[in-house]
């Protein structure tokens, strides 16, 4: 049996598109004399759909699609992902589906019976869990086909209160009953840079464990802030890497079913690549998909000679190409003259166009127009923050008159502690860096410049300052991003109490005012852009924290 693995980039809601993609990889599959072709979970419509899967209309397309596709499976087999009406009268009014066509019809459909609810997912909003099982009898082999978390049973979750194991059942408990010859997996599973091993290690000991081989499609996309990398794979029953497919690129693979079972070939060994080249290549294509998939064009950025905007405008110009980014430098009395000069030599190593506003005459409009509000009290962070409203404003108007969209440049450290304004550096359509500590701003710049100095090294090497107010550092108001990242990763990602960190070695009195920091500064977040993530806990749609609550106890 030679069976076709197809990792594609889908477009949620666009059926005409997805559909495309999908009878143009069976018809590869048909030519290469393929039996079988498995595409990712809700391929049809993309995933996740959220609340479109509460529109009649939108599951009607779904099933509509499907339908058109299986009339092009008549001498190849499909398996598509997709949402399927619960014709019971009880329960959700859908399921998360694997539709298994043949002969031109649907001959077979199972149903997802783990449905994820933290994190990201909330499958248990809209779907209706699978209580049935069974295999797929298909050319002399049964098929046991399972959607992303019915073979993922066992994750575990690196906290210090939870559970590892979170459901109670294994649907690949109740299909090895039936004695299948394979596992089939289509998921639609998001990048996290602290998961890609254990991925991996997930497909490797259920193949050991049930002496199976699984074949494994993931979806490739971005999907407004989620990433899903691909990665597909083949393992053999013996948990042996048969394949991989690709990070961040569609790729279509045939594998015949024996050799994977009789180690004819162990596939192609593919280059390790590090994790900070992976969390590059993810919000490369974050930017990319996100830009293509609204139908923009453009985009600028604010370019201050700071590390953040750096990074984030040459993560900009590989996604959409240096002639469709403008940049705005916009000094004031406190920017040094290397900045300037720094903003300059990157725009033009990149070949972006750029424009030099100083902003010192505005702002000074901006006092005297507060000082009969203000009188002689001092200047605080008030007159700092003008700085960078007023360039959000310069920003915006840009955005306004020429359709550009406004990147936002702050990384997670400054989002975690609030070192960030609102309607100022905040200000943006898309956070590409909102998800990266400084601590990996930097070393993204360091991969960016492996080959060659695009960035200028003065950017990397100076002490990071905001420069709104004189010889401003970061260090003024926060601890080193090397300290101060290691807490932060402990208390979001790690979800640890205060004193489980302050055991790792780190000052008490640092550590509350960190994490009183994080709570109080929650109502910024909530005001964020989207935010691309490359975490497993990245601030957004994944971290549900109220506003008004009493954090004092954490």
């Amino acid at each position: 049996m030679i069976i076709g693995i197809a990792q594609l980039n889908y477009h949620i809601g666009n059926f005409d598109k997805n559909i495309s993609k999908i009878i143009s990889a069976i018809d590869e599959a048909k030519q290469y004399g393929a039996d079988l072709i498995l595409f990712s979970e809700l391929s049809i419509s993309g995933y996740p759909p959220m609340d479109l899967l509460e529109r009649e209309g939108f599951n009607n397309k779904c099933y509509e699609g499907i339908k058109q596709i299986a009339s092009h499976c008549d001498t190849i087999a499909a398996v598509v992902g997709g949402p399927l009406k619960n014709p019971e009268l009880e329960g959700k009014n859908l399921f998360n589906s694997a539709f298994f066509l043949y002969d031109g019809d649907i001959k077979e459909v199972v149903n997802k019976s783990l449905l994820p609810t933290y994190d990201i997912f909330d499958e248990d909003r809209y779907f209706e869990p699978n209580k049935e099982f069974k295999v797929i009898h298909f050319k002399g082999k049964k098929l046991a086909l399972t959607i992303c978390e019915d073979l993922w049973d066992q994750q575990e979750f690196e906290a210090d209160f939870g559970k590892n194991n979170i459901y109670k059942t294994s649907p690949m408990d109740e299909l090895v009953k039936f004695n299948p010859d394979v596992i089939l997996n289509i998921a639609a599973s998001p990048y996290s840079y602290l998961n890609e091993s254990s991925k991996k290690e997930i497909f490797i000991s259920k193949a050991r464990n049930y002496k199976l081989p699984v074949f494994y499609v993931n979806q490739m996309a971005a999907q407004t802030e989620l990433i899903f990398e691909g990665g597909s794979m083949v393992i053999n029953q013996h948990g042996e890497v048969y394949d991989e497919l690709p990070f961040f690129e569609e790729d279509i693979r045939f594998y015949d079913l024996d050799k994977v079972l009789n180690h004819e070939v162990l596939g192609i060994e593919s280059e390790e690549t590090s994790v900070i080249e992976n969390i590059h290549n993810a919000l490369v294509l974050g930017i990319k998909d996100y830009f293509s998939k609204m139908n923009f064009k453009k985009a600028t950025l604010g370019l201050s000679g700071g590390i953040d905007s750096a990074v984030c405008l040459v993560l900009a110009a590989r996604a959409l190409h240096p002639e469709n980014i403008k940049v705005l430098l916009m000094p004031s009395e406190y920017s040094s003259e290397g900045s300037v000069s720094d903003s300059v030599k990157l725009a033009e190593n990149l070949g972006v166009a750029y424009e030099i506003i100083p902003i010192n005459d505005i702002v000074q409009s901006f006092k005297k127009a507060l000082n009969p509000s203000f009188g002689d009290l001092p200047e605080d962070v008030t007159e700092e923050n003008l700085q960078a409203r007023v360039r959000a404003v310069l920003l915006m108007a840009h955005s306004n008159k020429f359709g550009y969209i406004l990147l936002n440049t702050s990384n997670k450290s400054e989002a975690a502690v609030g070192y960030t304004t609102l309607y100022g550096d905040m200000s943006g359509g898309l956070s590409p860096l909102g998800d990266v500590y400084k601590t990996d701003v930097y070393n993204l710049a360091r991969y960016i410049n492996q080959n060659q100095d695009i960035i200028p090294c003065d950017i990397i090497s100076k002490p990071p300052s905001a420069e709104l107010k004189p010889d401003q550092k970061d260090s003024d108001s926060l601890p080193e991003y090397a300290v101060l990242d290691q807490i932060l990763f402990r208390y979001i990602e790690l979800q640890r109490l205060s004193d489980k960190i302050i055991e790792d070695g780190f000052n008490p009195e640092l550590v509350h005012e960190i994490i009183n920091l994080i709570n109080a500064n929650e109502y910024k977040r909530y005001q964020a852009p989207p935010i691309l993530r490359i975490s497993s806990k990245a601030f957004g749609s994944g971290r549900r924290i109220p506003l008004v609550a009493n954090y004092n106890y954490l």
